[in-house]
């Protein structure tokens, strides 16, 4: 496993020097892959990220998760791509649901048909009593 990591490091320093990031530049005594982190973020995640910084978030949504959640809520805000454990999990809700647009989509068309067909019901209601069902008085 060390093996792979050093592995990948080569490759990440190989990379970023080929971008012109200079990692033997950076202050790390002895460079390695476990001084630093490198965190890569996918063009739509760092636009989101940027997106979340301009928007107000002001509702609270109290959930619970497992420890790998957690850990790796926490290994986010390690690495500086997020400030705290509430926006990174803020950001991959987000996230979520935008990779989920389409489904949700669906399930709220699905959600408006059963809404149309309860006030159709309600509708045939009061033409059955004659009456709006919701004003009836039972004796």
């Amino acid at each position: 496993m060390a093996q792979s990591n050093a592995g990948l490091f080569d490759r990440i320093r190989e990379e970023l020097a080929r971008l012109g990031i200079d990692l033997e530049g950076l202050r790390c005594e002895n460079l390695t892959p476990d001084c630093m982190k490198v965190v890569c973020m996918p063009a739509g995640l760092r636009s989101s990220l940027d997106e979340m910084g301009r928007t107000p978030r002001g509702r609270v949504v109290m959930v619970r998760v497992d420890d790998d959640t957690s850990d790796t809520l926490d290994a986010w805000v390690a690495t500086g791509a997020v400030k705290t454990r509430s926006e990174a999990a803020a950001l991959f809700i987000r996230e979520g649901l935008r990779v989920r647009a389409q489904e949700l989509s669906e399930l709220e068309d699905a959600l408006r048909g059963v809404e149309s067909a309860k006030e159709e019901l309600r509708r045939k209601a009061r033409e059955v009593f004659g009456t709006d069902t919701e004003e009836r008085k039972d004796p």
